[in-house]
């Protein structure tokens, strides 16, 4: 027992004299960081005064000069030429207002419009002639009353008179009911009208 007593003493010394030179060891090296520039433990230093940086603001940029007003053109004229138009002596017709189926001069405003003068086709339908009629070679006419709405359209006509008799009504009929005139204004409004109108039935010389 006395021997292990001794042994085990022993060895405790000799562990607490190693872990001295580990400290003594350590303390050396860390006396060697301490010496290393630029890096450094321990508390840090915070000096009581505080230096306070006014921030001043940037100076404005000076204002842009004014360009140069743009340099002047000269554009040169051009000289347009002039046309010397003949002069024509037109001689004074005289020329009845309403001429029967002739020549129409003068004012407009003149003539009266309650007359059958005033009806004026805007579009015209050539009616189909009749197969019966053409192959024996009959002409003739129908005179077809119908009405003109306010936008100038054909509504209710009906056959008056005819030469031959019903031979030609029918397609007159179909003809005058695409046709277009133009309305009768009132006091400005567009009005319908009772109209007349003759279409002719006639063969063409050269067929």
């Amino acid at each position: 027992m006395l021997i292990s007593g001794l042994i085990a003493a022993a060895v405790t010394f000799g562990l607490f004299l190693f872990m001295y030179k580990l400290v003594l060891s350590g303390n050396n090296r860390l006396a060697d960081v301490e010496q290393l520039p630029g890096i450094r433990f321990g508390p840090v230093e915070i000096p009581d005064e505080v230096q306070l940086k006014k921030r001043q603001p940037p100076k404005k940029p000076p204002p842009p000069k004014e360009p140069p007003p743009p340099p002047k053109m000269n554009v040169a004229q051009i000289n347009k030429p002039v046309q010397n138009l003949p002069q024509l002596d037109v001689p004074n017709l005289d020329v009845p207002l309403v001429g029967g189926g002739g020549l129409f001069l003068g004012n407009f405003a003149q003539v009266d419009r309650n007359a059958e003068g005033d009806i004026i086709p805007l579009v015209r339908i050539q009616p189909q002639y009749p197969r019966q009629a053409a192959i024996a070679k009959l002409e003739g006419w129908v005179k077809v009353e119908f009405t003109i709405t306010a936008i100038g359209t054909v509504k209710d006509p009906k056959v008056i008179e005819a030469e031959p008799s019903r031979v030609f009504d029918r397609e007159a009929i179909r003809a005058i009911l695409k046709w277009k005139f133009k309305p009768r204004v009132v006091d400005g409004v567009a009005v319908d009208r009772r109209a007349t109108q003759i279409i002719e039935f006639k063969l063409d010389p050269n067929s």
